[in-house]
């Protein structure tokens, strides 16, 4: 195992992060820009570097920075969490080329995966089902109309390069197209440095799906199951719950073990999720993840594998501790992702928390790394926590979130605590009978 870890991320991601190599006797180095100096992560970790001024790109994108913090603390690994550097495949090769270890995949795999097109060939390849669309690049009007002609309006462009919901255009007939493609291929070079873009039929009512798997990098690899992350905004996740409402036995643990075959078939290794949409009975690859995300913690709750731990064990060489056979899924689990934001504008929040209370009792974890008097910097994600309760059923977890939401008190800032206790009395919500598009007709009804 690892003597000591830098943890390359800020906020509730590093603090856990930090908890797993503590339970482990690993040492943590922690770094922060000028505006995290007072984060809990900082205050908790075995030494801090700071690494530069609050942008991003000065700071927590700044790869020279973070190698001397690794020289300068003797690290001999680095965790990236997710966001940030996590994807980033250049970032793990200068690793590996100054002997460090990346607790994540290869960075040929990052590269793989990270393009969208690539991503999705490799996903055929591998016997994964993959939504009808364009075999790779589109550049050309004439060839998108012949494209959407065949599969059929409507249709959505997207960035090859994209990510976090950005990049991306739905096209209704062939009038739209070429405004459509001219506009998200400018929006991609913008946003990701490649105006690549593909084209893909677009689906009406959709889940968002996604497959948890874990591989050791030699052949090996399972899944843990599934999480439903529907509930969106902007293509941005609010609410996601494992396992899905919509999935039965046989098709979870289908869908689970082609999963698991292709990891093991790409030599895979560490974390990482396989996403799909999913309607009429049918799955349609999207896209794979190579990190950690955001929502593990609901897969940690139904299967009580600590996936931060597997990614340690499986970087440092150890392999994956368990087999497929005994990953038993346990209950349900559903995340609330709290950020410092209105509940109704959705304008970001920054500032002092001047009164802070998270719920508890059995099931309830809340994964934050706020604090009272804490003041939450304006340069960075808004996500603040996130509360994530376990129950027997998925009635008992709906019981207990409306009874966390009603424990959790922020105060000084606006938070989107408010909707989600708006959320769990819904009947749509109640039942989960909802897709990727629910979300923003609530909100567009809810403001009329």
């Amino acid at each position: 195992m690892f003597n000591k870890v830098l943890i390359a991320n800020r906020g509730e991601i590093a603090l856990r992060v930090l908890r797993a190599c503590k339970e482990l006797g690993i040492q943590t180095v922690a770094v922060h820009s000028t505006a995290d100096a007072n984060a809990m992560h900082v205050r908790l970790a075995d030494e801090s570097v700071c690494i530069g001024p609050p942008p991003s790109r000065d700071s927590y994108l700044n790869i020279h920075e973070i190698l001397a913090a690794c020289e300068i603390t003797g690290a001999d690994a680095i965790h990236p969490g997710y966001g940030f550097l996590s994807e980033n495949a250049k970032f793990a090769e200068i690793l590996e080329a100054h002997n460090l270890t990346f607790i994540g995949p290869s960075a040929e795999h990052i590269h793989t995966m990270g393009d969208k097109i690539q991503a999705k060939a490799t996903a055929k390849k591998l016997g994964i089902p993959v939504v009808p669309g364009s075999e790779g690049e589109v550049r050309e009007p004439e060839d998108a109309k012949r494209i959407a002609a065949e599969i059929g309006y409507p249709v959505i462009i997207k960035a090859a390069s994209g990510g976090g919901g950005r990049g991306m255009k739905v096209v209704n007939n062939e009038k739209e197209m070429d405004q459509a493609l001219m506009t998200t291929r400018s929006e991609a070079g913008a946003a990701f440095g490649d105006d690549a873009v593909y084209i893909e039929k677009f689906l009406g009512k959709p889940r968002h799906i996604e497959i948890q798997v874990l591989g050791d990098g030699k052949g090996g690899g399972i899944h843990l199951w599934e999480r439903d992350c529907s509930l969106q905004r902007r293509h941005q996740k609010v609410w996601e719950e494992a396992v899905s409402p919509a999935l039965n036995e046989k098709q979870r643990k289908e869908i689970g073990e082609i999963c698991a075959k292709a990891i093991q078939g790409m030599g895979y290794s560490g974390a990482g999720t396989i996403e799909f949409l999913y309607e009429d009975g049918e799955f349609y690859f999207i896209e794979m993840n190579t990190r950690l995300q955001v929502e593990h913690p609901v897969t940690e709750m139904i299967t009580r594998i600590d996936l931060v731990n597997e990614q340690l064990s499986i970087a440092a060489g150890a392999g994956i501790s368990t087999k497929q056979e005994d990953v038993i899924l346990t209950g349900h689990a559903i995340e609330c992702r709290i950020n410092a934001e209105h509940p109704e504008t959705f304008v970001p929040s920054p500032g002092k928390i001047e009164y802070y209370h998270p719920p508890g009792g059995l099931g309830v974890r809340v994964d934050s790394g706020v604090y009272q008097g804490y003041n939450i910097p304006p340069h960075y994600d808004s996500l603040i926590g996130k509360l994530i309760v376990h129950g027997r059923t998925r009635e008992e977890c709906l019981r207990r979130l409306n009874r966390a939401l009603d424990e959790f008190v922020v105060d000084g800032i606006e938070t989107t605590i408010p909707l989600f206790r708006k959320l769990v009395q819904n009947d749509d919500m109640q039942t989960g009978d909802y897709d990727i598009h629910w979300l923003e007709k609530y909100l567009d009804q809810a403001s009329h």
